[in-house]
């Protein structure tokens, strides 16, 4: 969490090498150091005698050196025999210094802490941590920390730097007293000694699993850091002034009327969110998240309607052409006919006059769609009053801030079809307004998936072949585009090449990546047709991408995607009004986390759930993906395990900004420092 020296804060007393590395592990003054914790702790308070010591046990003895050698059979070593009154051991390092064996010396008193082995020779420890000792020298009356280090960066001089700070440093309390006893959370001084310096009779178990009162205490307060960071971005935006955007027509009543469906429970309350908050003097930040296929689009499309019905324009940001294309096709078929002028801005223009037209549809369009094309340089609005952003994940910080400043602090509406699980979007998007569609419209058909080895591909195949016949299309999905000798993973092309010969009585058709925009789009508009029957694509095709006759899905070396690529890519299929089927095949033998993935997805529909698991195999940080930029990541606490935690930092922030805004500021500096930004995404 910590990236910057927080401001108006001394640096560590340190020289500058020692800063230099200090820095890489973002240490620069003392609040970074005294909450800079252990990874775990090891027991130097008592000494094993070598008749008492169990082989695979750390522990730690105090022997006399009675040799010492440099062996270089089977490989160069250094072997030193040691004994206490009680037995003899072999210390062995493989990589050593003269001053280490100047340590080691014959006749030194040494203790050694490492993990004892019963070899061949007898008790062995191999690259102990050791240091040279008086006879009836005292022992430490704490645990000895191990804390995160780097290249060249001892543990014992971080356990000097840190008790230093753990006198000389401010550990005075940034957490209202009245809060920290209604939390009944323990004291901050008290509890960074104790994980600093925990006494001999600790439970070292419940320290290592971080369950402790005091780790609660100390992931309270980094919890509590980011939601202070968010939330008082939150309000900062709320103080920025935005178009009010009110119809002064029934644009998107005409809209509703001409569709083929209604909307479902969910859109209409996720469209009267949206409504509301356009009408705002203040810019609009939400988050709309739903299920592959939950409706997202025609909510969006609602509330351009709304804006373009107050006199200004919307624009719709896309991460592929594929899909921008897929966005374009539909919202101009559903809103060209209402008199609404939709445009289309692609990338791939690159003369001068291509972007002078750019330009031109920018200034005088109503709904604006496309890619990054939408922010370069010389597309310039007339009136951005919404800008949408699909798969907005798949955008950085700089991206999405682009698209803003083209328009006068225009609403943002952010779109994903990765669900995002509710303790995910309470701590890293608490500074959005987030709106959920958890409501699937009527008549989608429900997916089998099927999981089949490699070895089985003949047979789906066979079962590709038997759809086709039956008048429905299929997906081929692969992952790379080459063949890549590391991976010796199938390809596109040898896939594609390989259905030709296997199945010479159907139409395949391959689109990936690297296509031209105008060969991948003449692909797709083929097979949306229905010309081409099989389709095979890299993962260009994950999102968006709607043709109901596709009922059949196969996705090649399935043990090499995500979670939410299988699931996006799984609801491809089943649009339309037959059976559909998503078949997995895998290349074994498979490692654990691949094992668990397959199964998830194998058992699993609901994409929220399926989301909850990842975040249990993952963590956080790929949701998060480009928005990692702007939000400070946890080190500490666990979605999982600390949602408590998040629910109650998210009503503490609240309350310490408006009634202790001092002891904010404060605790946002001893754990962000410089860090602590407005978020501008």
């Amino acid at each position: 969490m910590l990236g910057l020296p927080a401001t108006g804060v001394a640096p560590i007393r340190a020289s500058e090498a020692l800063r230099k590395k200090l820095a890489k592990l973002g240490l620069y003054n003392e609040a970074d150091l005294l909450v800079h914790l252990p990874l775990r702790y090891e027991d130097e308070t008592r000494i094993t005698s070598l008749n008492r010591v169990f082989t695979g046990e750390p522990v730690q003895i105090e022997v006399v050196v009675l040799s010492n050698e440099v062996q270089y059979q089977p490989r160069r070593q250094m072997v030193v025999r040691a004994a206490d009154e009680y037995g003899e051991i072999t210390l062995r390092f493989f990589s050593f210094y003269p001053s280490q064996q100047a340590v080691l010396g014959v006749g030194s008193r040494i203790r050694a802490f490492g993990e004892v082995r019963g070899g061949f020779f007898g008790l062995e420890m191999v690259h102990p941590r050791f240091h040279q000792v008086t006879e009836n020298q005292p022992l430490p009356v704490e645990m000895t920390p191990i804390y995160p280090s780097t290249a060249g960066l001892a543990n014992s001089a971080l356990q000097k730097l840190i008790a230093r700070a753990l006198v000389d440093g401010d550990l005075s309390e940034t957490l209202p007293e009245v809060v920290r006893l209604r939390l009944k959370l323990p004291g901050l001084a008290r509890s960074l000694h104790f994980l600093h310096k925990p006494p001999p009779d600790a439970d070292l178990d419940t320290l290592h699993a971080r369950n402790h009162p005091a780790w609660r205490r100390v992931k309270f307060d980094e919890v509590l850091a980011q939601q202070l960071s968010l939330r008082r971005a939150y309000l900062a935006r709320r103080e920025q002034g935005a178009p009010v955007l009110v119809a002064k027509d029934n644009l998107g009543a005409r809209l509703l009327d001409s569709l083929p469906f209604g909307l479902t429970g969910a859109q209409l309350r996720a469209m009267a969110e949206i409504a509301g908050d356009l009408a705002q003097p203040y810019p609009m930040q939400r988050l709309l998240q739903g299920d592959v296929g939950a409706g997202k689009t025609i909510v969006a499309a609602l509330a351009a309607c709304q804006a373009i019905s107050a006199g200004w324009q919307a624009a719709f940001m896309a991460p592929t052409e594929i899909l921008a294309e897929q966005h374009y096709l539909k919202l101009k078929d559903w809103l060209a006919p209402l008199g609404v002028k939709v445009a289309w801005l692609s990338g791939s223009l690159k003369s001068k006059a291509k972007r002078e037209q750019l330009a031109a549809t920018a200034a005088d369009a109503q709904l604006v769609i496309g890619t990054h094309a939408l922010i370069q340089d010389g597309v310039d609005f007339a009136r951005l009053g919404l800008a949408i952003i699909d798969e907005q994940h798949r955008f950085g910080v700089a991206q999405r801030l682009a698209l803003r400043n083209k328009g006068n602090n225009p609403h943002q509406l952010m779109m994903s079809a990765t669900p995002i699980p509710r303790t995910l979007a309470m701590s890293y998007y608490a500074d959005l307004d987030v709106t959920v569609l958890d409501e699937l419209p009527p008549g989608r058909t429900p997916i089998k998936t099927r999981l089949v080895a490699d070895n089985r591909r003949q047979d789906v195949v066979g079962f590709v072949k038997k759809h086709v016949e039956e008048g429905r299309q299929a997906y081929w999905v692969c992952p790379l585009i080459e063949e890549s000798e590391a991976l010796q993973l199938q390809t596109a092309q040898d896939t594609y090449a390989a259905l030709l010969v296997d199945l010479p009585e159907l139409t395949a058709g391959l689109v990936h990546g690297r296509l031209k925009a105008d060969e991948k789009q003449a692909v797709m508009a083929a097979f949306a047709a229905g010309e081409i029957d099989v389709l095979v694509a890299t993962t260009v095709i994950e999102v968006g991408v709607d043709v109901p006759n596709a009922s059949l899905m196969v996705i090649e070396h399935a043990e090499r995607f995500g979670l939410s690529q299988l699931h996006q890519l799984r609801g491809r299929v089943g649009r339309g009004q037959y059976e559909s089927s998503c078949v997995l095949i895998y290349a074994g033998p498979l490692g654990e986390i691949a094992r668990q993935r397959l199964k998830i997805i194998f058992e699993n529909t609901d994409g929220f759930e399926i989301a909850r698991q990842d975040l249990q195999i993952r963590g956080p940080g790929e949701f998060v993906g480009a928005r990692q930029s702007g939000v400070p990541l946890l080190r500490y606490a666990d979605l999982e395990m600390d949602a408590d935690l998040v629910e109650m930092a998210r009503e503490v922030a609240e309350e310490m900004l408006t009634e202790h805004p001092a002891l904010a500021e404060k605790h946002l500096q001893r754990w962000l420092g410089a860090r602590e930004e407005l978020l501008k995404s």
